[in-house]
Parts: structure tokens; C-alpha cells; sequence
């Protein structure tokens, strides 16, 4: 069945592009926060969400709920495994 049917493979791949994305970001934060000018840079502050769109701003939203709400989805990685593992 594919993931997108099914409700515990969509929060399994859902949990696992957030992970991802916020590793990568941790790795190599220029991917998601290009170099930017001082003006551009006080902009970013007011308003960061703004000039990230497509699928390099989808990743850095994700990155951002991983960075901000890390202990909830190790959490929820964690329980997501012992479902896989243990229930599934």
C-alpha cells in the first residue's frame, strides 16, 4: 500500500523528511540560508518565511519544526519505531 493511504506511513515519512532536513541543516546550514547582504539579512530577520519557495522552502519549514520542536519529534520517532518494530 502506498504511504499516502496509509495513515501511520504518512507520519512515518512525514517524521522522517522533518529528521532529515533538520540533520542537513545542522550539517550544512548554507543550504537552506544561502549568503545574504546586511540589508538582506535585517529583512530575513522581520520576515524569515519570505523568498523560500518551492521545495528548497518546504525543506527549510521542515528544518524549522524539527529545530523548534526537536524533543517532541524525537519523541515521536521513538514511539513511531516501537509501533514498526512491535506492532506493525
Amino acid at each position: 500500500m502506498s504511504a499516502i493511504f496509509d495513515f501511520s506511513s504518512l507520519i512515518t515519512v512525514l517524521l522522517l523528511l522533518i529528521c532529515t532536513c533538520t540533520y542537513l541543516r545542522e550539517l550544512r546550514p548554507a543550504i537552506f540560508d544561502p549568503a545574504m547582504t546586511p540589508e538582506q539579512q535585517q529583512q530575513q530577520q522581520r520576515k524569515p518565511h519570505e523568498g523560500r519557495h518551492g521545495i528548497a522552502g518546504f525543506c527549510w519549514k521542515l528544518s524549522r519544526i524539527g529545530e523548534r520542536l526537536s524533543p517532541y519529534i524525537g519523541a515521536s520517532c521513538a514511539l513511531m519505531a516501537i509501533h514498526i518494530l512491535f506492532l506493525k
